[in-house]
């Protein structure tokens, strides 16, 4: 899914990484590969956010899915695979206070 700044705000609270800006250069190449998603590097690879259903949920929740893991320890290197949906969650509307 593509996000706009203040999911890519709320999901960086939730989960250690770094969005890839949408102007970069690299973009093109990750949309061609991957599809049209907000890309996200942690220390795995890259990842994106989908949506899941989830009743239990009153706000929006997508999950984590990693895409391209590093080569080696030099993060330098991704190896793209079969998307690999992990066990973390993020709620994609930040939490409102009355």
């Amino acid at each position: 899914m593509k996000m706009n700044s203040t999911q890519i705000e709320q999901t960086l609270t939730q989960f250690e990484a770094e969005a890839i800006p949408a102007d970069h250069p690299v973009v093109p190449q990750l949309t061609r590969i991957f599809g049209d998603h907000t890309y996200f590097l942690d220390s795995v690879g890259l990842n994106i956010v989908e949506p899941v259903e989830n009743e239990q949920e009153e706000s929006p929740v997508g999950v984590v899915v990693n895409v391209a893991t590093w080569v080696d320890a030099a993060t330098a290197s991704l190896q793209p695979h079969e998307p690999e949906p992990t066990e973390l969650t993020v709620a994609l509307e930040p939490r409102t206070s009355h």
